[in-house]
């Protein structure tokens, strides 16, 4: 089997998720905690977390609903954020890009 070399060896994740949330939030730990999970078990993607204090706007806009996570900038979960319901949102996220792996 032919080595690859250069950026081929180790692509970057293709999918971007954001956890918008504050401190002190512990649906928002929770739902970091999943992501970063997943990202354990083999799904590839970027995660970042966004603290809405930072700015009025993300303030207002996601105050009672947080933590909301996104996936390549579509909201898929809000509150109460389960393993299952990320799962599948990263799952479809693969298949719309598509890149039929596993995620």
């Amino acid at each position: 089997m032919p080595m690859r070399h250069g950026p081929m060896a180790t692509p970057e994740p293709s999918l971007s998720v954001v956890v918008y949330g504050r401190p002190g939030c512990h649906l928002c730990e929770e739902a970091t905690r999943i992501l970063t999970d997943l990202r354990s078990s083999g799904s590839s993607f970027s995660l970042s977390e966004i603290n809405i204090e930072e700015s009025d706007d993300l303030h207002s806009r996601y105050l009672e609903r947080i933590p909301v996570v996104e996936v390549n900038g579509e909201e898929v979960a809000e509150l109460d954020v389960s393993r299952a319901e990320l799962e599948a949102a990263l799952t479809r996220a693969v298949t719309m890009l598509g890149d039929h792996d596993p995620v």
